[in-house]
């Protein structure tokens, strides 16, 4: 029973990371941007897990397949440059459509966790009862 209810929260864990990693990336390379600074996988990483080591948000083998994708999607672009301690650094940047991609997702997360917040509060927004 025990290892129903682990792998029943595994699996949950990981929807949930699924459907928001792409909104995080947006929002980490928009602070980057806004500081001018393209940033590579690793410093993303690190820079997710600071926020909260305790929650498995995009382990470093997840994060580059989303940054592919985002990429793909024309919402991020990289270059690549040399480094003098290892082999080349991919650095992401958010394009302008990743800017307006990312405004709509905020919005459409906002009106999401109002709602779930609602629901688990048991609070109902059905006024014919």
């Amino acid at each position: 029973m025990v290892d129903e209810i682990e792998s029943a929260d595994k699996k949950f864990q990981k929807e949930l990371i699924s459907g928001t990693s792409a909104l995080v990336l947006l929002s980490v390379l928009n602070d980057a941007n806004d500081a001018a600074e393209p940033m590579y996988g690793y410093q993303i990483a690190k820079l997710i897990h600071s926020q909260g080591e305790d929650i498995p948000m995009l382990k470093e083998g997840a994060l580059y397949p989303v940054l592919r994708s985002l990429e793909n999607s024309h919402l991020l672009v990289s270059r690549v440059e040399p480094s003098v301690s290892g082999p080349p650094r991919r650095y992401y940047r958010i394009t302008d459509e990743g800017l307006k991609t990312l405004e709509r997702w905020r919005k459409i997360w906002s009106q999401m966790t109002t709602f779930v917040d609602a629901i688990m509060k048991g609070e109902s927004h059905d006024q014919e009862r």
